[in-house]
């Protein structure tokens, strides 16, 4: 890594330190996807997963287009929404993606000044900020379009103590699998089109006030036969972190193009979730099917303390259980962290899961960048879409 990048990397707080933040984050306040059948899904991240059942919209609470199941674990939030009539927009979306991200919610003080700052910055409006109300007060939400058909929505909820948002009645089920140790989103990776990362750059930049703290290149993001380049938005309390990938030219297919022509455009191509105790999650997550990538050979878990250089006395883990649950290494200046891949969670090879584990690192596994995609380029042959 490069003085320059670690510079960047490991000096977020200077960049901020002094400026006025005109766009402060609180953290992420829920993800939404458009999926063909909500209900089904959830028992999928239920079962799967160990998330829990949390609130509900639909038929019976009033709602009379859509039906939504909100999930949540420590604190993750993820809703899943799915159209009751074939004349929807989110019909339209599942039609057109397959079961996605649609909403990115961010936790703020002030919708209205949120939504207000990114229009006069140029954000082209999802939602105008709306006052949501009932028995138990008021959540103001607004929302702006990212790239492709995704969307922020602007979520304040200081005025509130409901289970979520107004219209939802709380979830009760007799179906409660346990957690599976996910504590919160740590980051949340977008892929864009050809020659699109920065211009997309450019517009977390102007519109929301991000910073890009670090970057990737077609030299280092690179195996025999596929490359793509990649940069790390973070906003400015470091608390919201949107790595944006494109493609890159290469003898075959990236996994960027692949995920471009079965979602049909850009969007959210994984989500990244932290777990304190990385080994305990993914056994169970094995446990209860979820597939993963397949595990890099030997020679790379023979070069971890050479990976780990510094850091290796830190090592907590032990390696031959890395190992057999395929999980990765990688190491910065702060320290290491642990991270896998789940396979994609639909049929169409777009949405994974990464499960990660911090021990200092702050970093997103530059390091493993070779394996993972090689790992990755194996399924795509067997896809056939490499």
């Amino acid at each position: 890594m490069s003085k320059e990048i670690k510079n960047v990397e490991y000096g977020l707080e200077k960049i901020f330190e002094g400026a006025q933040d005109f766009l402060p984050l609180l953290g992420t306040d829920y993800v939404e996807f458009y999926v063909g059948n909500a209900k089904q899904a959830a028992h999928f991240y239920k079962t799967a997963f160990g998330f829990q059942s949390h609130a509900y919209a639909g038929l019976e609470t009033g709602m009379r287009d859509r039906a939504s199941y909100v999930l949540k674990q420590d604190k993750i939030r993820l809703v899943l929404t799915t159209a009751l009539k074939s004349d929807s927009p989110i019909g339209e979306h599942v039609k057109k993606h397959g079961d996605g991200v649609k909403i990115v919610a961010l936790w703020v003080e002030d919708a209205r000044s949120a939504y207000e700052e990114t229009i006069k910055r140029g954000a082209k409006s999802y939602m105008e900020p709306t006052v949501e109300t009932d028995e138990h007060g008021e959540v103001v939400r607004a929302g702006i379009y990212t790239y492709g058909e995704t969307v922020h929505m602007f979520v304040e909820r200081k005025n509130y103590t409901g289970e979520f948002l107004p219209g939802y009645k709380k979830w009760e089920s007799d179906y409660n699998p346990a957690p599976t140790g996910l504590k919160y989103i740590d980051h949340m990776v977008g892929n864009v089109g050809w020659n699109e990362m920065n211009t997309w750059v450019k517009w977390y930049e102007d519109v929301m006030g991000f910073v890009n703290f670090l970057s990737f290149d077609d030299k280092q993001i690179t195996t025999e036969y596929s490359a793509l380049m990649s940069k790390v938005m973070s906003n400015g309390n470091g608390r919201i972190k949107f790595p944006i990938n494109e493609p890159a030219e290469g003898k075959k297919k990236s996994q960027i193009e692949e995920y471009l022509d079965f979602y049909e455009g850009p969007g959210i191509q994984h989500i990244a979730v932290a777990t304190d105790d990385i080994l305990t999650t993914v056994a169970d997550l094995r446990s209860r099917g979820i597939e993963f990538l397949s595990t890099p050979p030997q020679s790379y878990y023979d070069d971890v303390p050479f990976r780990l250089d510094k850091h290796n006395h830190k090592l907590q883990e032990d390696i031959n259980k890395l190992m057999s649950l395929g999980i990765m290494i990688d190491a910065d200046e702060e320290g290491y962290l642990l991270q896998i891949f789940t396979k994609p969670l639909e049929d169409r090879p777009t949405l994974f899961f990464e499960i990660i584990q911090r021990m200092g690192a702050r970093g997103f596994g530059a390091g493993n960048f070779k394996a993972l995609f090689e790992s990755i380029e194996r399924e795509q042959e067997k896809r056939g879409t490499l």
